[in-house]
Formats: C-alpha cells, structure tokens, sequence
C-alpha cells in the first residue's frame, strides 16, 4: 500500500461525509467522549504509513465495504430497534405493536404461530394446541387490518418473519395496507420468503423447491415494479446458526443463498443494479464477541466483491449488503435466565460493531416462553442504552485495522470461500455439461439440499459444540459453570388454550360471512395461474381481498404442486 493510495482512501472518505453534512445526512448529537473528549468521525493510518492489504480494509462507505456502507457511520443514521413480535391473536399482538412504538422502537417484525408458517388455518386439524402460542395466529386479510389497526403502514416499516406461505401473507398486508387507504409504491419493509434456509434448518416449507423458487421469482418481479422500497427477500442465516453451525457456516450457507437468489433475478431477466439492492440479510449475533464482529465485516466484503465480479453489479447499491441481526436465542439458558440479559447486551454490541442495519434484542425468558411485558422491555433498553450512552456509534467501525479483527475476518472470509468451492463441486455433480439451469450456485444449492449435506454438516458442528460444552472445554455460566444460584423462579407469559378457541370461533364466523362463490372463483383463478407461466403475486392478491383464507390458498397450490418430504437419513 503506498503513502499516496493512503491518502487517495482517506481523502476519498473525506469527500463523502462531508457530502453527507451538506445534505444533512448527519444527526444533531454530541460526538464526545463521556469526558468531553472530541473523537474523528473515522480512523485509519497516518499519513505516510504503510498498511498491507488496505484495499481489503478500505475506508467506510467504499468498496468493498468491510467497514460499513456509509461514511458517517452511525453519525448519519443509527440502526433500526425493531423488535420481534407476535403472540396469541392479531388483537393482542397489535397493543404489543402500540407498546413497542410507543416505547421507542423504530420499525415492527412480525412473528408467526407455527400454523401460519406452515400455511394452515387455525381450524385445521394439525394446528390444535399451536394457535397463537409462537407467534400471532392470521388466517385471512382481515386478521392483518386487527394487527396493523391505527399502524399507518406506508409509515411503520415492516419486517415479516415467514418463508412457505410468503407470498399469501404478503398479499394479506397488502390488502390491510390498501384497506388503510396506503399509496402501495410507498409500502417499506422486508418479507423473509428465504425458501433454502428452510430445507437448511428451519423445515418450514410447503411444496419441493422449483414450486417456491417459482413464488419468489413473481415476488421479486412484482415489487421491482410496483413497490421498489420494499425488500422481498430477506436471505437468513440466523436459523442455520440456531441449527448449530459455525460462524464460517453460517455467512458461508447465506450468502451462498443469497447468490442463488441473484441468479434466480438474472434468469427471469431481471437487472441485477434494480433487483439486488431489493436483497437483505438476516444474521445471527452469538456470544462470542469478535468472531461475530468479524463475520459481519467478512459479510460486507464477500457480498460487494461476488456482485461485482461473478454477477456484473456496477451500481453501489447493488454491491452493498445490508443485513438485520437478532441476538442468538440458542445461546440463552433456562438455567439463571437473568444471565441472558448479559448474553443479550454483549451480542448486541457485537451487532452493533459489526454495522447492522436494524437489530433485535432477545428477552432473558424467551428460552421458556414468549416474552413477558417486562422482559420485552428490558431487551429493548438494551438497545436505547447502547445507542444513547455507550458512544460506539460516534465512530464508523471502530475497530477496524485491529489486529485480532482483522485476522479473524480474513479467517472467516478464507473459510467461507472454500465453502463456496465444495458448494460449485455440487454443482458440477448435479450438472456435469456445465449448463445450470438457473446458475452454478443455484444448482450446488439444490443438490446440497436433496443429498443432506448442508444439514449435515450443521449436525456435525452442533455436536462437536455440545461435546465441548459437556466436557467443560467451553464454559456456560450457570450450565457448567458457577451453578450456585438463589434466583427466584421465572414468571412467564403463558398463551391460554381459549385463544385458539376464540380464533377458530372468528374464522368460523368470517367464513360465513364472506361470498363464497366469490373466493371460489378466484381461488380457481388462481389455480388455472399456476399451470402456466405467468406471475402468480396478481391472482393471489385477488384471492386475498376475497377473505380466502391461508389455508386454502396453500391448500390448492399443494393441490397443484404437491407436497415436499424430506428424505429420511441415518
């Protein structure tokens, strides 16, 4: 690195922010120390000195952005705190919405009960006993206008945690936010939709991937086009982390994904400048400080580097990666639950170091339940404590150019990489002409998927990790480690069996109130759709306003399409 490259990044830097200041880009706050000490905006070499690989460093707000998107950092804009939500009916979740704005958060995230993320209706068979009980139970557009009542939705980013029935939910919100009388192309948000992730780990699909892949492609075209600020996709490696994997596994797995996303946009004719600043990411914050720190920095820079050269992204919005974080909910503990407040904080800051986007911070109870009032609030000033008191957003990335992190950021890129390779080797099993389909990326995904290797190697890390954890190799406060406790027993937010029984009641009810011969129609609209080629996204919107529930909108795709079962492995 020469002295006058040095001083090219920093006055490349310099130019930036100072366009962001004459666009008031920046916040009015105190950039001081907590002893009224004044801190640069960001910091890197000297001038005249000499740093290897610089380039790969960089400067924030450049390529390849290992340290952050922006130049002001948080000086500009600070994350967003949108705090994962939903339980028991659309009623009682939306006062926890009210709450969560009232009290400071910047944006919702929907959770789902398990009969929803499988595209069931609260009456179906399979639903008894899990109405409500992980998440908010909806079953048609008029469950969504309960859970956004008085929530202006061209207002309130909205971030919905869902895979295998995306597509309908989405439709749901739609219509809720047309209800509202909202201006759709101004509709702001993420959908997660991530369809590999879940033959990945988390198993929530519905139909075998061509079928899904088919959806999201429609999804994709669809909000190009009529709602740009909204982000189809949110590529997730939190649930791969959850399963057990490695920090490399984890940024490996997902952004693999997300390539094979980028060549789904590509094959369907998409611009990849247009559609890829539509892609986010999801990322898990575990409790080992700077491996975490790293994998995200690691994240920025593989991201810029693959669209520019493997997919042609000329735009600087298409090369960004900007991701949301949740905390890891696999590294709190039953045992001594006030020691996940800690945990909790520790991620955060870690999350926060790393340059995310908008973040999650887990309750010190979620390991028995869902979050009580007061466990949601104090997960939630941990976030107004980091911003408002701590002082680590006065400086874009903070600890770049360290030694340790810059190490192990190079480790985990190098890892992932050679992840990638095994990932192509699959591709080339699948199709040995060279001639992918979709593309080289995508193919190595699906043949991963039906051989069981990425599940695999997830279960060989989650048991190598659990070994050290049971020899006492890695310690666990309170598991393994400083056991003595007086703590008093957790009070928990406990779902009553009535809540199900109430939802069905309501269902029944809206059935019967609704035109029949109305939603048959465009259900069989919809499934006459499905045989062709045309985008799906229209026809399933009409379906929705119809009041056709999720049930039976997945109900007749798996009609259609038929179900996926994972083969059985020993």
């Amino acid at each position: 690195m020469t002295e006058n490259n040095s001083q090219d990044g920093r006055q490349r830097w310099q130019e930036r922010y100072d366009e962001a200041e004459r666009g008031g880009k920046l916040r009015d706050a105190d950039f001081t120390t907590l002893s009224g000490v004044e801190v640069d905006p960001v910091y890197g070499p000297r001038d005249g000195e000499s740093v290897p690989d610089m380039e790969r460093i960089g400067w924030p707000g450049e390529f390849p952005f290992t340290r952050g998107l922006h130049a002001s950092g948080y000086r500009g804009r600070r994350w967003t705190v949108r705090q994962f939500a939903g339980f028991g009916n659309a009623e009682q979740t939306n006062k926890r919405f009210q709450d969560i704005l009232a009290g400071g958060g910047g944006g919702l995230s929907v959770a789902f009960d398990m009969p929803t993320l499988m595209g069931r209706d609260s009456d179906d068979p399979r639903s008894l006993g899990e109405v409500g009980h992980c998440g908010v139970a909806i079953d048609s557009a008029a469950d969504m206008d309960v859970l956004f009542k008085d929530i202006p939705l061209d207002q309130v980013t909205t971030s919905m945690t869902i895979s295998g029935p995306a597509v309908p939910i989405f439709c749901m919100y739609l219509v809720a936010a047309q209800r509202q009388g909202a201006d759709l192309a101004k509709l702001d948000g993420t959908l997660q939709t991530d369809i590999y992730k879940e033959y990945i780990a988390q198993k929530e699909w519905l139909f075998t991937p061509e079928p899904h892949l088919r959806l999201i492609g429609d999804l994709m075209e669809y909000c190009v086009n009529e709602i740009p600020r909204y982000k189809p996709l949110s590529v997730s490696g939190y649930h791969i982390r959850e399963a057990g994997s490695t920090a490399a596994q984890e940024l490996a797995f997902t952004l693999a994904d997300g390539f094979g996303y980028v060549e789904l946009g590509k094959s369907r004719g998409l611009d990849v400048d247009k559609f890829a600043p539509g892609l986010s990411f999801f990322f898990d914050a575990h409790v080992d400080f700077f491996e975490e720190i790293a994998k995200f920095r690691a994240a920025r820079r593989i991201w810029a580097r693959w669209l520019r050269d493997v997919y042609g992204a000329k735009s600087t919005k298409a090369q960004q990666l900007r991701f949301h974080t949740q905390t890891a909910g696999v590294s709190l503990t039953a045992q001594q639950p006030d020691n996940n407040i800690v945990r909790t904080a520790l991620e955060a800051l870690s999350a926060v170091l790393g340059g995310t986007q908008s973040l999650h911070t887990n309750a010190l109870d979620e390991v028995l339940a869902l979050p009580s009032d007061r466990a949601a609030q104090i997960a939630l000033r941990t976030q107004h404590v980091i911003a408002e008191e701590t002082g680590v957003t006065n400086v874009a990335d903070p600890l770049g150019g360290s030694w340790y992190v810059e190490a192990l950021t190079d480790k985990i890129e190098e890892e992932a990489e050679r992840i990638f390779e095994r990932i192509k080797d699959l591709a080339r099993l699948e199709v040995p002409s060279g001639e992918y389909p979709v593309g080289q990326m995508t193919s190595g995904i699906l043949r991963g998927i039906e051989d069981g290797w990425f599940t695999g190697e997830t279960a060989d890390s989650a048991f190598i990790y659990q070994q050290a954890v049971e020899k006492g190799d890695k310690k666990v406060v309170g598991v393994n480690a400083h056991t003595a406790t007086d703590a008093d027993e957790l009070e928990v937010l406990r779902i009553s069996h009535q809540v199900e029984l109430d939802q069905r009641d309501l269902l029944a009810n809206r059935r019967a109130e609704r035109d029949d011969a109305e939603v048959t129609k465009r259900l069989e609209a919809l499934v006459e759709a499905s045989k062709g080629t045309g985008n799906l996204v229209g026809p399933i919107l009409e379906a929705c306003r119809a009041e056709a529930t999720l049930g039976e909108i997945c109900g007749v795709l798996k009609q259609e399409w038929g179900e996926y079962r994972e083969p059985a492995r020993f």
